[in-house]
């Protein structure tokens, strides 16, 4: 109960966020709390560092990254090409605005489509002069695709990364498993989303009053550097996976070129076009603080016998088949999500997976449960705002450019949009991984 408590204590205050406490400060106190009531011992900090490092580093170079290109105007630049390509017709657009954020997250992170590309998709919906009801139904579209797409990539959501390094899996490997599965995710996110603003969607809309999408682009030099950057950082992550590098080596290494380029490094800063003080003092290092803490935390969870609990309950669904057993563990770390945050409950998901056991006496059952406690952690936050620190920055990003959406709102779209994606994404891996042969 004290472990809980202290979890729920420092949950309570992530989520809130009172005045002057960020949530690196406020998950750091949790965990000292933790530590001084014995709930942790200060040998599960490296154990937890352990874990953690990679995706943090990676998680932050990536934003980094998303921020250096929209700084250089690259994504209103694609965004204004998607409004183009739409030709006037709002049930165009739609699919190519969720085909464009699906990209964005699998190579940005959820993170950078549901934040950079937001209030971009505002700006243009603004000057294409949509109703209210319209741009609800856009906005919605990029807030969910952003989390219902972070699948096929170790870098599309941090807890991807998580995962896979706790786990041991490559970077090919999840690659190999989770594309087709994220294909079919992003399907059913078309699908569901289509049905549910059909009506929403406007028929035609003018284009006469969008700009060339050349005048987004602000520093030339740095937005022309961006396509072979991000196509040798791609190829780097599959040819380094041979060799077990982190893939937080390659996206910061990546993160530098692009800084050099922005910042003009060779020529003493001359010509540079962006701040990059600026972008550096913008990038989320509290991130690196909260993820230490608030795992911490959990894994006083963990040593009070929570995780225990659970691999009781996974082993149960491991007893019945491996589609039962998916669908059982992606919808239990979806529910973990949807009241405590994606970023602890995929811990205590692998956490309890690895508990089980099932690695060597059922291999293709562990399997597939370490890739649904994934999807169900990456789809999971969209039943509630609290679901994810993204979803809140994102509600936070919309009510700054006037677009309020209240909790009751987003809970209704979540609970009525969620389940079906989640379950068809759950079956697809489960055929995926028996045509793979586990």
């Amino acid at each position: 109960m004290l472990a809980l408590g202290i979890f729920l204590l420092t949950l309570i205050l992530v989520i809130w966020q009172p005045r002057g406490l960020n949530i690196g400060w406020t998950a750091l106190g949790g965990a000292a709390l933790a530590l001084a009531t014995g709930v942790i011992q200060w040998r599960d900090i490296p154990i937890v560092w352990g874990i953690t490092w990679d995706a943090t580093f990676t998680f932050v170079a990536l934003i980094i990254i998303s921020l250096l290109l929209d700084e250089a105007g690259f994504f209103h630049w694609a965004a204004l090409h998607v409004a183009r390509w739409g030709g006037g017709r709002g049930h165009r657009l739609f699919p190519l605005i969720i085909l464009l954020g699906a990209l964005i997250a699998a190579i940005f992170a959820n993170d950078g489509a549901a934040l950079l590309l937001t209030p971009i998709v505002l700006a243009i919906l603004l000057q294409l002069e949509f109703s209210p009801a319209a741009t609800f139904a856009f906005v919605i579209a990029t807030g969910f695709v952003a989390d219902t797409t972070s699948l096929p990539l170790m870098i599309s959501n941090l807890v991807n990364i998580v995962s896979a390094n706790y786990f041991d899996i490559s970077f090919d490997r999840y690659a190999l498993v989770m594309v087709p599965v994220d294909i079919v995710a992003f399907l059913a996110t078309l699908l569901v989303l289509t049905l549910a603003f059909r009506r929403q969607i406007p028929a035609r809309y003018g284009t006469a009053h969008l700009p060339e999408p050349r005048s987004a682009i602000r520093d030339p030099l740095l937005f022309r550097a961006s396509f072979p950057v991000l196509l040798l950082l791609l190829l780097a992550y599959f040819i380094t996976a041979q060799w077990n590098i982190p893939v937080s080596v390659v996206t910061v290494a990546a993160a530098l070129v692009l800084l050099t380029v922005a910042g003009r490094w060779w020529r003493g800063g001359a010509g540079a076009e962006i701040s990059v003080r600026k972008i550096l003092w913008e990038a989320p290092w509290k991130i690196v603080v909260f993820v230490l803490g608030m795992y911490l935390v959990v894994y006083g969870l963990r040593n009070a016998g929570l995780t225990q609990l659970l691999a009781q309950v996974l082993q149960w669904l491991a007893g019945q088949d491996q589609i039962t057993a998916t669908l059982g563990t992606g919808f239990l770390a979806a529910a973990l999500s949807s009241v405590m945050n994606n970023m602890p409950a995929v811990l205590v998901g692998a956490l309890s997976i690895h508990q089980t056991g099932l690695a060597t006496s059922h291999p293709q059952i562990h399997e597939a449960m370490v890739y649904a406690n994934v999807i169900g952690c990456d789809l999971g936050p969209k039943f509630t705002p609290i679901g994810s620190l993204a979803t809140l920055l994102w509600l936070h990003v919309l009510d700054r450019k006037g677009v309020h959406i209240g909790w009751g709102q987003y809970m209704k779209a979540g609970l009525l949009l969620t389940p079906p994606v989640l379950i068809m994404t759950l079956l697809a891996l489960s055929v995926w991984l028996h045509c793979l042969g586990g």
